[in-house]
């Protein structure tokens, strides 16, 4: 009895040591895999020939303007690069069906200029990849509150994108004028309420006058400086995220600058150069960015989201974008001009990673 009562006892003592080892390597590996040091937004881009994570041939949602392979673009080698982050970061690859199945009956919505459905159709792209047998439907509406809605039906996921480029109000008074209101989302953000992960992104369009009239309060004026506009606006959005977001499970992100690549002296290149025919990342990155200075939308917007009470996770996509001169549309966006579109990207492309970031985000950091 006495040696059956030992070998019960050692048997115990086994299967919880083992517990505890399990327990610990689990531990360990967690700790591992997301080091509280980690930046993944800084590293290199290096080939992978497993790349790209898919055809845009075979993806129903990605619009002709961003779609080079179809309109010609002949050289294939900007497809075939993976962001790595520099140790002790690693990103886990892309798994479109983990990202349906954490989303199942949720709604994610991106909201912003182009360059937010850039990204948002790169993410259709690759979750459509991942599951190509899913039912989809998509529908679309035009005009000025222009959206796309694709919803993923075995998974209850819906994805939508709202065109806004300010983020605040841009109404239409009585006489018909245009008048951009830097104080107010209340027209915008009414559609944003139901998402349960929101994208949004804006900066581009800050650069041109798409209005007759700015108002600031009671104050209403032709133009004011944009850079101090973008301010403004971006703390009525901070504002209006706080007022209706704060007490809700919404996780919201912020889409950081994506850099155009329009003048080569940038990555020492002669003057006059432009992203029309580069075919490879820059390659020394701290030679070709040293002295240049800040870029004055990055430091707006981590100023306003450090400020918030809703907790913000800022894609920040600045510096990769920034070695990606090879990346962009250039003359193979469908256009019938000559010129050269060295702002938006390629799909498949650089977005892919904006979105490997993004998924990192999703399942690991949130919005901490």
């Amino acid at each position: 009895m006495e040696r059956r009562h030992l070998l019960l006892s050692a048997t115990v003592l086994v299967v919880v040591l083992l517990g505890a080892c399990t327990a610990a390597a689990a531990a360990a590996e967690k700790a591992a895999a997301v080091p509280s040091s980690c930046d993944a937004y800084r590293g290199s881009w290096v080939v992978d020939e497993s790349y790209p994570l898919y055809d845009a041939a075979s993806c129903p949602f990605v619009r002709t303007e961003f779609d080079c392979r179809l309109n010609g673009r002949p050289d294939t080698a900007y497809l075939k690069y993976r962001w790595q982050p520099s140790p002790p970061c690693s990103l886990p690859r892309f798994d479109g069906r983990k990202l349906l199945s954490a989303w199942r009956g949720k709604t994610a919505a991106f909201v912003g200029d182009s360059l937010v459905a850039n990204q948002y159709e790169s993410l259709l792209c690759m979750l459509h990849a991942a599951a190509p047998g899913a039912r989809t439907n998509a529908s679309w509406a035009s005009g000025e509150n222009s959206s796309i809605t694709v919803r993923f039906e075995d998974y209850g996921v819906t994805l939508v994108y709202y065109l806004s480029h300010y983020l605040v109000d841009l109404v239409r008074d009585r006489a018909g004028r245009t008048v951009l209101k830097l104080d107010t989302v209340d027209g915008e953000g009414r559609k944003w309420l139901d998402a349960d992960v929101l994208v949004f992104g804006s900066w581009r369009w800050w650069a041109r006058k798409s209005w007759d009239y700015i108002q600031d309060g009671d104050t209403v004026l032709q133009d004011i400086d944009r850079t101090q506009a973008f301010a403004k606006g971006l703390q009525a959005w901070a504002r209006w995220v706080d007022a209706n977001l704060l007490q809700t499970t919404t996780k919201v992100f912020f889409q950081g600058y994506s850099p155009s690549h329009l003048h080569g002296q940038e990555w020492g290149a002669p003057p006059g150069t432009t992203c029309t025919a580069e075919t490879q990342p820059v390659s020394d990155a701290a030679a070709a960015y040293r002295g240049q200075a800040p870029n004055p939308q990055d430091a707006i917007v981590r100023r306003v989201l450090a400020g918030m009470s809703k907790p913000v996770h800022l894609l920040d996509i600045a510096f990769m974008s920034q070695l990606r001169k090879d990346g962009h549309t250039t003359k193979y966006s469908g256009g019938s001009g000559p010129g050269a579109d060295c702002t938006h990207w390629c799909v498949a492309g650089v977005p892919d990673s904006w979105n490997t970031l993004f998924y990192y985000s999703v399942l690991t950091a949130g919005n901490s």
